[in-house]
């Protein structure tokens, strides 16, 4: 009897330890949970991520593929209890970064995760890096679990489609016209010979907006949040880079010509009125004099016959006084 009932205890105890202690469990702070009872995930209701502004960014034809059940989430906190039949599927929900040209199923992949290349509207290879950031989502936490198997590869694979079609489509929005006759840009110049390298480098900000506005989609397709995404770098191939190298130099030395030659024009510019302002205070200096003997001969006249007659002799004296030869002219009878 001893015997069955060391056997019962041992059992008791056994299924204390197996079942009832292990059943208890906690969620970090950085983490959210889901339960399943016998494999099935409790659901909120019968609400479904179409009830939720998440899948506000599908397309009409993507919604009934992109519909999952909206499940319990566990929030941070403890101690829990599950039973036997029951099972916990924890995921961590912080930030996280990654290289754009990370490879998920093949890490050597892109240089070893490094570039990204892709194939830009002119038939260049060109090398993307950069960075995303991104999260699971509360909000659909069945998609990221249940949905697809590695929702990541999925999520670096939607991404990089999305990337490399807007690279090949890009095309940079008109230069402003252009007065007659001005020098052209290095955007016009590039364009002339068929590169966009400089119009993908110009546009980095738009096409890193664009990909933003893409990729909201992935949070009810895959149950991740592209929070953002960051190209920092445009690489050439290299023959095209010394081409693009040596039209920018080009038109640098031009440029800078072109300033020296205003700077040159301006100066003589400057040059120019002010020998013009010189020669008019000459010219005035040389009119005043003559402006005061009018006057002044204006008010002899006004005197009299005589006086501009004494006035004249008196000139006449003085430059005979100063004269060493006088020619007079004689009547002739």
């Amino acid at each position: 009897m001893s015997i069955i009932a060391g056997i019962i205890v041992g059992f008791v105890a056994w299924f204390i330890l197996r079942y009832v202690l292990a059943g208890i469990y906690t969620v970090n702070q950085d983490q959210r949970a889901v339960k399943t009872i016998f494999g099935r995930a409790e659901r909120v209701g019968d609400a479904t991520t179409l009830d939720d502004p998440i899948s506000e960014h599908l397309k009409p034809e993507e919604r009934e593929r992109y519909e999952f059940p909206q499940v319990r989430v566990i929030p941070p906190g403890g101690p829990y209890f599950k039973w036997p039949w029951e099972k916990i599927y924890k995921v961590h929900v912080s930030t996280q970064t990654a290289n754009m040209a990370h490879d998920p199923e093949t890490p050597t992949a892109n240089q070893g995760g490094t570039v990204l290349e892709a194939v830009t509207k002119d038939q260049l290879n060109t090398g993307l890096s950069g960075q995303i950031r991104y999260r699971v989502s509360e909000k659909n936490l069945y998609a990221y679990l249940f949905g697809v198997k590695r929702p990541i590869v999925h999520v670096m694979g939607y991404f990089t489609s999305i990337l490399r079609e807007r690279i090949a489509n890009f095309e940079a929005p008109p230069p402003p016209p252009k007065p007659e006759g001005a020098l052209p840009t290095p955007e016009i110049a590039t364009a002339a010979i068929g590169v966009s390298i400089n119009d993908l480098r110009k546009n980095l900000r738009d096409i890193n907006e664009h990909m933003d506005r893409e990729c909201k989609s992935a949070e009810a397709r895959y149950g991740i949040v592209l929070d953002a995404s960051l190209i920092t770098g445009i690489d050439p191939p290299a023959e095209v880079e010394s081409a693009l190298a040596a039209i920018n130099t080009a038109y640098n030395q031009i440029s800078s010509d072109i300033s020296l030659a205003h700077a040159g024009a301006d100066q003589k510019l400057v040059q120019s009125r002010r020998a013009v302002e010189i020669e008019t205070l000459k010219a005035h200096a040389e009119v005043e004099p003559l402006r005061a003997m009018a006057e002044q001969l204006r008010l002899l006249r006004q005197s009299g016959p005589e006086a501009m007659a004494a006035y004249v002799r008196n000139v006449r004296l003085k430059l005979f006084s100063e004269a060493r030869r006088v020619i007079v002219e004689v009547p002739r009878d």
